[in-house]
């Protein structure tokens, strides 16, 4: 157990550094996130097969977990756009909605209504990303775009279901194989969308591709290895929380390194936010 809330913390630390490689890169979202997948697909698939077979995984288990690559293909889509149009600190708290949806989704799907901690919990980490957002938006920096905010909420709900789908099949795959499989569905769905949209994919300076590099390796592979080993011992419930705790992290890193302004209020926001997550994970036996 320790191992996993070990690996949760570095998943968090990863992720927190998404927006801002995808500020760097500098590409619209869909691109950014598909050299995100296929970065880290490559590493994968190569260590898969190094690795070679591996125990026998169910078709059902697959597929889910082919559906949950789709999801986390479009969460990235719509939240790395919601980067490029508004401030990055707003994306990274709308986005993080996503503890609202996996709880509604667990009730549903798996019939699992969570405890009264989680509620309490969630209820101070919104809190605290609300009283982030309201201090970003009162400094008069980044306001966004109506559009971009509601990408963010919607890249949280598609995420929610990818880790639903991650919990559900990670006691019958393995981190690795399960990684391989929704990183080669991410990939493929991102493509897609990429030459529908007619968007370009080269032609990019070296501060763009070393950006799209990072993004792969730090915020995707590292955080996201980090992330479904957490998954394998954890609650959804209680992963979707922790990971909260990037609002604070992602305000600070857009402080340091994009110059945007960290007021004491969005400190005190985010002391909330961890504030939530220790209360939701507090006594937690399952």
């Amino acid at each position: 157990m320790v191992r996993a809330y070990f690996a949760l913390a570095l998943a968090v630390a990863g992720i927190a550094w998404s927006a801002i490689f995808v500020r760097w890169a500098g590409v619209p979202g869909p691109v950014s996130a598909f050299y995100r997948v296929l970065t880290a697909g490559v590493v994968l698939f190569a260590w898969r097969g190094v690795r070679g077979p591996t125990r026998q995984v169910s078709r059902r288990a697959v597929w889910i977990a082919v559906a949950g690559g789709v999801c986390f293909a479009l969460d990235l889509a719509l939240w790395n756009t919601a980067v490029m149009r508004s401030q990055a600190a707003v994306a990274s708290i709308l986005g993080n909605n996503t503890p609202i949806f996996v709880g509604i989704l667990t009730w549903i799907v798996f019939r699992r209504r969570p405890a009264a901690r989680f509620w309490i919990g969630l209820a101070l980490a919104l809190a605290g990303c609300l009283l982030v957002l309201g201090a970003t938006l009162n400094s008069g920096g980044g306001r966004g775009s109506l559009s971009g905010n509601l990408l963010a909420i919607a890249a949280s709900a598609f995420f929610a279901a990818y880790m639903v789908a991650t919990e559900h099949v990670r006691s019958s795959m393995d981190t690795l194989t399960f990684n391989a499989v929704t990183i080669a569905a991410s990939v493929v769905s991102l493509l897609v969308v990429c030459v529908a949209m007619g968007m370009p994919l080269s032609g990019f300076t070296p501060r763009t591709w070393t950006a799209l590099i990072a993004l792969g390796l730090v915020s995707q592979l590292f955080a996201y290895y980090a992330l479904v080993y957490a998954l394998g011992h954890l609650p959804a419930t209680i992963t979707s929380v922790a990971l909260l705790a990037q609002v604070p992290c992602t305000a600070m890193l857009a402080w340091l390194m994009l110059r945007e302004p960290l007021t004491p209020a969005q400190i005190a926001g985010g002391a909330v936010v961890l504030a939530g997550i220790y209360v939701v994970n507090r006594g937690d036996d399952r």
